[in-house]
């Protein structure tokens, strides 16, 4: 009878154990930072998952955005080697490299200074975890820059307030080994109809759409992409096509390319890349970006 219960009671500690734990969620994880030079930032875990083959593109193939380019650059420079940079956002025209900016320009300083500077990916739904990663990242030894692509927010969410602490603000502020930079279709990250409701319902509007404004200067740099002309279109078409060793006739490139984006009724960097998929698939071609 004695075993019987004390089997009893092993298995009901058990069931309670299990239980506690369920509760108390999974166990962080150990980061390696050896493991890559990019990571997607996963809260659950307070895990920092590695990629070990980044989707980007080189940077020489980005075309139509030379002036933002090299601010960016410059500035993503003067981070790795330790010296005073802004949280940057870059705004803008869909399908213009924004994202693909960031991760090319990362590589290339990476290599070019050969500083271990490391590009952590924040998705935009974890943005109210963004104080939870930067405790994380500030005692580490690498020089981090923290992206999110496609920032932006909606009505009646607050995860803005976490991002405007983490970007500039609190007692503590951004940790100097950690840079922000984030893409948005929307240049105050908040759509325009949010706005003029706060506008509408405050009793102190101007207070109201400050509030939300100053999201958005948290950015020292602002970099616009905008919908690029003709020639940058077909300037782009050509890039790609020189650098795959596509070997069609111009004219007749110019001529698909352009019919290519009026079927999707839009010139862009990314309608240029999916132009040159379809044709270097039917040409029989291998291509990868990086």
């Amino acid at each position: 009878m004695t075993e019987e219960i004390n089997t009893a009671l092993l298995a009901e500690l058990k069931r309670l154990a299990d239980a506690v734990q369920r509760l108390a969620g999974p166990a962080p994880a150990v980061n390696d930072w050896a493991a890559a030079d990019c990571f997607v930032w996963a809260p659950m875990r307070q895990h920092l998952q590695p990629v070990k083959k980044p989707n980007r593109v080189a940077l020489k193939l980005i075309r139509g955005v030379d002036h933002v380019r090299d601010i960016l650059h410059e500035n993503t420079v003067r981070f790795a080697e330790g010296y005073a940079a802004n949280n940057v956002l870059l705004w803008g025209a869909r399908g213009m490299g924004k994202s693909s900016l960031v991760k090319a320009v990362h590589e290339d300083v990476r290599r070019e200074s050969g500083v271990a500077l490391k590009l952590v990916e924040v998705h935009r739904e974890d943005i109210a975890s963004l104080p939870n990663l930067l405790d994380l990242l500030k005692d580490t030894p690498y020089r981090v820059i923290v992206f999110c692509d496609d920032l932006s927010f909606d009505h009646d969410d607050t995860a803005y307030k976490s991002l405007k602490a983490a970007l500039d603000g609190g007692v503590e502020g951004r940790p100097d080994n950690v840079l922000f930079y984030a893409t948005s279709n929307r240049r105050h990250l908040l759509p325009r109809h949010m706005m003029e409701n706060e506008q509408s319902t405050a009793i102190n509007p101007s207070e109201a759409v400050e509030e939300k404004v100053s999201l958005s200067d948290r950015f020292g740099l602002w970099l616009g992409f905008h919908k690029c002309s003709q020639d940058d279109y077909l300037g782009m078409i050509d890039g790609y096509a020189d650098h795959f060793k596509l070997g069609l006739e111009r004219d007749k490139m110019h001529a698909e390319a352009l019919e290519w984006a009026t079927t999707r009724g839009a010139r862009s960097g990314r309608v240029a890349w999916q132009y040159i998929q379809d044709l270097a698939g039917r040409m029989r071609v291998h291509i990868d970006r990086a």
